[in-house]
């Protein structure tokens, strides 16, 4: 008799994805609470997020079982995070938290379609439907002209 392999329920999937989505929220206001107040500048912040994420997947690789599989660097994912976590800090210096997040939710999406459209992956109208909204959500925070109150950056 054939095993049957069975993959993630859907609940399971969502559950995971609202995890990913309330993650990505808390990292905005946690950002925008640690440089708000000016208790840390921005550089210092970035180097702080980036040792404690390399620490904390240590630790996760450790607490793993079996043998981790052997790592090649990838400098060019590497630079790239970086580039992610210099930018995000500086620029809530002077973008709200919201914005902020909204940025991030649709830059992240954009990314991974992007990605998933050169690997050959075709995507249902539903995901398509997800794009246009991201891409749309995007173009109206970044349109001149358009006053959008909780948008706007803090001022001091």
């Amino acid at each position: 008799m054939a095993e049957r392999r069975v993959g993630p329920s859907a609940l399971r999937i969502a559950a995971l994805t609202a995890v990913a989505m309330v993650a990505f929220a808390a990292n905005s206001l946690l950002c925008r609470l640690a440089l708000d107040r000016g208790a840390i500048d921005a550089a210092s912040f970035s180097s702080i997020r980036l040792l404690a994420g390399a620490v904390a997947l240590a630790v996760i690789l450790h607490l793993r079982r079996g043998e981790p599989a052997r790592a090649v660097a990838d400098w060019w994912a590497a630079a790239m995070l970086f580039t992610y976590v210099a930018m995000f800090s500086f620029a809530y210096l002077s973008l709200s938290a919201g914005t902020g997040a909204l940025i991030l939710f649709g830059a992240v999406q954009l990314t991974m379609f992007g990605v998933g459209l050169y690997s050959g992956e075709r995507f249902r109208a539903s995901a398509w439907f997800g794009l246009a909204l991201a891409a749309g959500g995007l173009v109206y925070l970044v349109s001149p002209g358009l006053a959008c109150t909780p948008c706007s950056p803090v001022r001091r």
